[in-house]
């Protein structure tokens, strides 16, 4: 076949190339005609964009609903007291599911009974130098500690020289802080931004009634939340709601995955600001 280029020069194609070129041409715009139609019909399915941090408190004294918190089938953040009999126990079978661990701090409440927050407690009556050396063990207590949250601390976590302290070690150590809000009054923000520690903070507390009824009203405020929010952390318990919160969770579970992510707390922080797990 002879045709007449642009510049009125002759040029002899090949029939054969001429005729797979032409083939050619035809099955990729059929090709991408098909596909058009099919990505029109078709909708792909969407990654969740929110996020779900779901942090349980009181572990390491081998608390009622333990195995079945660290069983549920998305990963936890578990705050772990130190100085308990299960301490280490809890810690490590946690990291060994894949959860996050972080320190469980007990701390002085505005009210409450001194029982209820365990050996070597942050008290505003202590001086400096015990504040921090209990803040240091407490770290080393705990394997695989990444973060601390606050165990009570109503009164410690509205105190700034007790705070400056804590925070100062937590950064030292590399740790980043979840401020469990037990107290409108926290200076925990203003500090931990002094002091450059990464801070978090809790938006629901679960399981602060020990009712199925509220813990199910809590998840309602979940999913509310997370319609003005791209993430939100949330706060139960193992002991005396432990059972009443992991049933709750694990039968809540599928309908809040297919519009969030359950992810750990470090999950939340810049990338700088995880440290790595011992």
């Amino acid at each position: 076949m002879i045709f007449q280029t642009r510049r009125g020069k002759m040029r002899q194609i090949p029939v054969r190339a001429l005729a797979l070129a032409i083939l050619g041409a035809m099955a990729a715009f059929s090709s991408g005609t098909a596909h058009g139609k099919a990505a029109e019909g078709t909708k792909m399915p969407l990654l969740p964009s929110k996020q779900i941090a779901i942090v349980i408190d009181d572990f390491g004294n081998g608390m009622k609903g333990t195995a079945q918190m660290l069983n549920l089938p998305v990963r936890l953040t578990v705050a772990v007291m130190p100085f308990l009999p299960t301490t280490k126990q809890d810690a490590q079978a946690a990291h060994a599911k894949g959860h996050g661990v972080i320190v469980h701090m007990p701390m002085e409440p505005v009210r409450g009974k001194a029982s209820w927050l365990g050996p070597n407690a942050i008290l505003t009556s202590l001086p400096d130098e015990e504040i921090r050396r209990r803040v240091e063990t407490a770290i080393d207590d705990v394997p695989y500690a990444v973060g601390m949250n606050n165990h009570m601390g109503s009164k410690a976590t509205a105190d700034e020289r007790v705070m400056r302290i804590v925070l100062q070690v937590c950064k030292e150590k590399g740790l980043f802080f979840l401020d469990s809000r037990t107290s409108y009054k926290s200076v925990i923000p203003k500090v931990a931004k002094e002091v450059g520690v990464p801070l978090l903070r809790n938006d629901v507390f679960l399981d602060d009634v020990y009712t199925a009824r509220h813990v199910s009203r809590q998840l309602d405020v979940v999913k509310q939340k997370l319609e003005k929010k791209e993430n939100c952390v949330v706060i139960g318990h193992v002991g005396p709601p432990g059972l009443i919160t992991s049933g709750a969770l694990k039968s809540a579970i599928p309908q809040l995955e297919r519009d969030a992510k359950f992810v750990l707390l470090t999950e939340l922080l810049p990338p700088e600001a995880v440290r790595s797990a011992r």
